[in-house]
């Protein structure tokens, strides 16, 4: 039995154990979102002024994307990481570095070769610490799902936990099968790209490229075919639509289309007198299938891009929120 000052002695012990030792993590004060929102911000020469036309109190998470590395493996310093990072902190919004994207430079595959990518992973991981960096994201896509993915994304895990950061993965359902599932097991929240279910380059087959029942087909599979956790899982939002036929744009942000169209953020579709169609998500979509990852138990939803919501009483976020808070 212990004597009451051994007991005294060992309580003090501890409490002051974690300022001594500088391996142990001091937790942030308040407590973690339940629901998290991640919005990824698009590359821009001036990513300061990219942040000014975000509302930070509406998002929980921001994806930089993308940053990549140039053709030697080797990230370029930029002071304004440092101040949006320490804007975003501010506001309790955790900072991810994304990498790849959809048209990915063309050295990417090469640097994720074995005799390059511990070059590309070490240049990675020292900014993400230099800048505070809360972790890195993977959009790695396409062609770059490839023998050189799994020993390159374990890699990457391996120099981010040694230097507790987290790391994330966009990905789509429809080549989910080329990736293993320790590789999936690897990353601490999946980003479910529902969306892109045609589009430009596919004009013989028009509709809508982001349906409800894709997110509730893309969340099956991740979750009850591949086995991650709801929690680890957030629903991909779509802020663009698609056009098809005449007279329609090809492509447009949410913002330009209900500017374009009054009226076009009550309804998922327009059609114009020449006779072309333009599929998006909106309001009502967009309150559904949140509602949809916060009676699954997901762990949030994800936006692309942000840059791409209506700033008044038409945004995608405030229908977010309002949907979060019922």
């Amino acid at each position: 039995m212990f004597t009451k000052l051994q007991i005294i002695s060992l309580l003090l012990g501890l409490a002051l154990y974690p300022a001594c030792n500088k391996n142990v993590q001091v937790k942030k004060t308040g407590k973690e979102p339940a629901f998290r929102v991640l919005g990824y911000l698009p590359a821009s020469r001036d990513w300061l002024a990219g942040l000014e036309q975000i509302d930070l109190s509406k998002i929980t998470d921001l994806n930089l994307a993308f940053i990549n590395p140039d053709s030697s493996g080797l990230f370029r310093e930029n002071e304004d990481y440092l101040e949006i990072v320490r804007r975003a902190h501010a506001r309790r919004v955790r900072v991810f570095i994304s990498i790849g994207g959809g048209s990915p430079l063309a050295y990417l595959e090469t640097l994720m070769e074995k005799e390059h990518r511990t070059t590309m992973i070490s240049s990675l991981t020292g900014m993400a610490v230099k800048y505070k960096f809360d972790g890195v994201d993977v959009d790695l896509e396409n062609d770059l799902i490839n023998a050189n993915y799994a020993p390159f994304v374990r890699e990457l895990s391996s120099s981010l936990k040694r230097n507790n950061l987290l790391m994330t993965a966009a990905l789509a359902s429809w080549n989910g099968h080329l990736i293993a599932d320790s590789t999936l097991q690897l990353y601490d929240f999946i980003n479910i790209m529902s969306y892109d279910k045609t589009g430009p380059w596919n004009l013989s087959r028009p509709g809508p490229h982001s349906p409800y029942s894709m997110v509730e087909q893309d969340f099956v599979y991740y979750n009850q075919t591949r086995k991650i956790p709801a929690q680890k899982l957030l629903i991909g939002l779509p802020f663009y639509g698609y056009g098809f036929g005449p007279g329609v744009p090809q492509s447009k942000s949410y913002q330009e289309i209900v500017n374009l169209y009054p009226g076009a953020e009550s309804t998922d579709s327009i059609t114009v007198p020449e006779g072309g169609k333009v599929y998006y998500n909106g309001k009502a979509t967009i309150r559904d299938k949140v509602l949809f990852a916060h009676r699954n138990g997901a762990r949030g939803v994800m936006i692309w891009q942000l840059l791409g919501d209506s700033r008044d009483s038409r945004s995608l976020l405030q229908v977010i929120q309002g949907a979060i808070s019922r």
